[in-house]
């Protein structure tokens, strides 16, 4: 399996760009699965770039409802006329940040809602490819949940995130996680991979929303991946490039950074 991150904040390799946003492009060698799409539609340039052709993707999978994994989704469906889009049905909902802005989903044409498939349980979508749909929160040091909100009809409440998904892959009898901003704590959701499919982890990497985060939960991260002994920790968008240093040095040479155009072999 190849996984490609097709957009993500930071970029060096010519030819291609980058934004506050995430998207992964996932070939298993039998389906091409796109995560996320970033804030834009930028992440169809650099597929193009990267010979990714994505009218033939054959699912989408969304992590959760705030636009800059979301704000793609429509130039998706415009090139892509096929593939379903798998996310959770709070992704739908208003959600704004501490100022009161708008940072949800964007609106999704009529003319695409049957395309639209609500999670509900774990499901695989390819051989040993699975969507996760519930990540208990064990660590509770390890959320992300301040200066977000959620509408709901008596006004505006925390957001607790109950949109948020991840995929877990197993391969040659490991597995890995892919996650994307990780609200729900990175730690629970590796904690709820283990307890579905109780295997060695190979590969764990999206955001881990640890830019500017209390040192508590990023200590709290960090000895929770010494602990788990992932074999390769990519770290990107919302876990703050500031943070790779001190990760190298502290969870050793299997953490590395996730930039757009990199290629890891799963």
């Amino acid at each position: 399996m190849k996984l490609t991150t097709l957009i993500e904040n930071l970029v060096y390799q010519p030819g291609l760009v980058s934004e506050h946003g995430l998207s992964f492009y996932l070939d298993t060698g039998r389906r091409r699965i796109l995560f996320d799409t970033g804030q834009s539609a930028a992440f169809l340039a650099n597929a193009r770039a990267l010979d990714i052709d994505i009218s033939k993707v054959d699912a989408l999978v969304i992590s959760h409802g705030h636009y800059d994994h979301t704000g793609g989704l429509v130039a998706f469906l415009e090139v892509n006329s096929d593939a379903p889009v798998y996310l959770k049905k709070e992704a739908l909902g208003k959600k704004y940040n501490n100022s009161r802005s708008f940072i949800g989903t964007p609106a999704v044409p009529e003319k695409y809602r049957s395309r639209i498939h609500f999670v509900e349980e774990v499901t695989e979508i390819d051989e040993g490819v699975y969507i996760v749909p519930d990540i208990p929160v064990i660590h509770a040091k390890d959320t992300s949940f301040d200066y977000f909100y959620t509408g709901k009809e008596e006004g505006a409440a925390h957001d607790e995130f109950n949109d948020e998904l991840f995929l877990a892959i197993v391969n040659d009898n490991k597995l890995s996680v892919l996650s994307s901003c990780s609200h729900r704590g990175i730690s629970n959701i590796l904690e709820e991979a283990r307890r579905l499919f109780q295997l060695p982890v190979n590969l764990v990497t999206g955001g881990f929303h640890l830019k500017n985060a209390p040192q508590e939960q990023y200590q709290s991260v960090l000895k929770y991946l010494n602990e788990l002994n992932p074999e390769n920790v990519g770290i990107c968008h919302c876990t703050g490039v500031e943070n790779l240093p001190g990760m190298v040095k502290e969870a050793g040479g299997r953490v590395f950074y996730n930039y757009t155009g990199n290629i890891v072999k799963i």
